[in-house]
């Protein structure tokens, strides 16, 4: 018998015990099952978040890209006893090979925030990284449902829809920003707040992915809460804040890895979920949408194996909420067209 700590259906880490019986079932059933690229894997986020694919017992191949010291990390990774196969991908001569062939690709990649940048400040640099990488999906794996991380996401989903749309094979159902850590947080400072389990709670974070976009519906919590509204000002300021709170943490060391390495799993297991037919998997994804004026817009989301089976829309608002959406809409329609203008323009 062994143990091994892995991600469960519900996208929790748990301590599993697997003796040899159901270790060699374990191995047979998920075998063929779902191939996921990392791409930018060698990096702050995509070490931990590959390390979390690892456990995951969904995953049976997992292709490591970055430009630079891949094979480590997928040596490293290699040695842990489960399922997954690792293979390492090593500059950009091997992008195509990794993504060549699979199901889900999850995006990392990119350079880190750092103290007094924006996430726009990142733009420049993290947009040509995105185009090149989803351009290499889009001739690879077409079918392949991605999931973005890489910052400004308000600007990189746009990208990569670009992107894709130049290669003809742009499916809006199977591209997702991936803004889990909004809903991470907020479940986690919500449950400090009020003494709370953060496993037991969920709170839906609408909008986009930075400032004044991350709009929680905490009128919506499961369980229901409420707050006073100066307590309920400041709880959602730390939530859109969150990011810049782990920067000046880290004085220059780094940004907000851990958690989104954390956060990107739990939506990446969930694709893989949706992907083997599990029903009923639902995630706040970033994803194009009708449902405001902005071309893309983050909203609970029902994931199936062919990606977005249905926007389960914003709910309703309460009037604080309203006024947030208000505030967010200018913004998020910028992010937006600066995305897709860099594609045009490049």
């Amino acid at each position: 018998m062994y143990k091994i700590l892995r991600l469960n259906s519900s996208g929790k880490v748990v301590l599993s015990t697997i003796n040899e019986t159901t270790k060699r079932t374990f191995s047979s059933t998920t075998r063929n099952d779902v191939k996921v690229a990392v791409c930018g894997a060698s990096g702050g986020i995509g070490q931990p978040l590959s390390l979390l694919l690892k456990q995951s017992p969904l995953v049976t191949q997992l292709n490591l890209f970055d430009i630079v010291n891949t094979p480590g990390v997928a040596a490293d990774l290699g040695h842990i006893n489960t399922s997954a196969q690792v293979k390492g991908f090593n500059g950009n001569e091997q992008m195509e090979e990794a993504v060549r062939n699979v199901d889900v690709v999850i995006i990392p990649a990119g350079v880190p925030r750092k103290p007094g940048m924006t996430r726009d400040d990142l733009f420049n640099t993290n947009a040509s990284i995105v185009r090149d990488l989803v351009q290499a999906v889009g001739k690879n794996s077409p079918k392949a449902l991605i999931g973005i991380i890489s910052n400004p996401v308000n600007s990189t989903v746009p990208i990569a829809a670009e992107t894709l749309k130049k290669l003809n094979v742009y499916d809006p159902n199977r591209l997702f920003g991936i803004t889990t850590l909004d809903i991470v947080r907020a479940n986690t400072f919500i449950a400090e707040a009020k003494n709370l389990d953060a496993t037991k709670i969920n709170v839906p974070v609408i909008g986009g992915h930075s400032g004044v976009t991350i709009i929680p519906l905490i009128s919506q919590a499961t369980p229901s809460v409420s707050f006073p509204q100066d307590q309920l000002t400041a709880l959602v300021g730390r939530i859109q804040e969150a990011g810049t709170e782990v920067v000046k943490a880290k004085a220059g060391a780094g940004s907000a890895t851990l958690s989104m390495a954390f956060a990107g799993a739990r939506f990446a297991v969930s694709l893989c979920r949706a992907f083997k037919g599990e029903p009923g998997v639902i995630e706040c994804a970033y994803v194009q949408s009708n449902v405001t004026e902005a071309k893309f817009f983050s909203t609970p989301v029902l994931i199936s194996k062919n990606g977005l089976e249905k926007n389960l829309g914003v709910g309703k608002l309460s009037p604080y909420e309203e006024e947030l959406l208000q505030k967010a809409l200018p913004e998020l329609k910028k992010n937006i067209q600066k995305g897709e203008d860099f594609i045009n323009k490049n």
